[in-house]
């Protein structure tokens, strides 16, 4: 439902509630919602659907901007600290190096997640 066919929608509404009365509001709101309720459930299944096939013009499903992945690389680097200090006490060397191998692992996950899948399967 584009935005105009809402608000027509809407002023139908409120015009069924001038003739009708107060006492048939909470059925006209409830109408109006319903009617909203399907038209938004509707437009979140197609963008799940074109999603699902790969996006609008052939774009990955799913595509991490910079954004995402500077700021899924600062937390990481802010998690690593007290991490590192967790590996270091409990485990010495070892336990520094298994702690940032799973940092790695997860910026590598993370990084990965965001290229095309034609990019993925040619770097494999």
């Amino acid at each position: 439902m584009e935005a105009r066919e809402l608000k027509k929608e809407l002023d139908a509404t409120l015009e069924a509630r001038r003739e009708l009365g107060p006492e048939y509001e909470a059925a006209l709101v409830d109408s109006f919602v319903d009617k909203v309720d399907t038209q938004v459930r509707r437009r979140l299944a197609e963008e799940r659907l074109a999603a699902a096939r790969g996006g609008r013009g052939g774009a990955p499903a799913f595509e991490a901007g910079f954004g995402e992945r500077f700021g899924f690389a600062v937390v990481t680097l802010v998690l690593a600290i007290p991490l590192s200090a967790i590996g270091a006490a409990q485990a010495g060397l070892e336990g520094l190096l298994v702690a940032w191998a799973g940092i790695l692992g997860v910026n590598f996950v993370q990084a990965r997640k965001g290229l095309p899948f034609r990019d993925r399967d040619r770097n494999r």
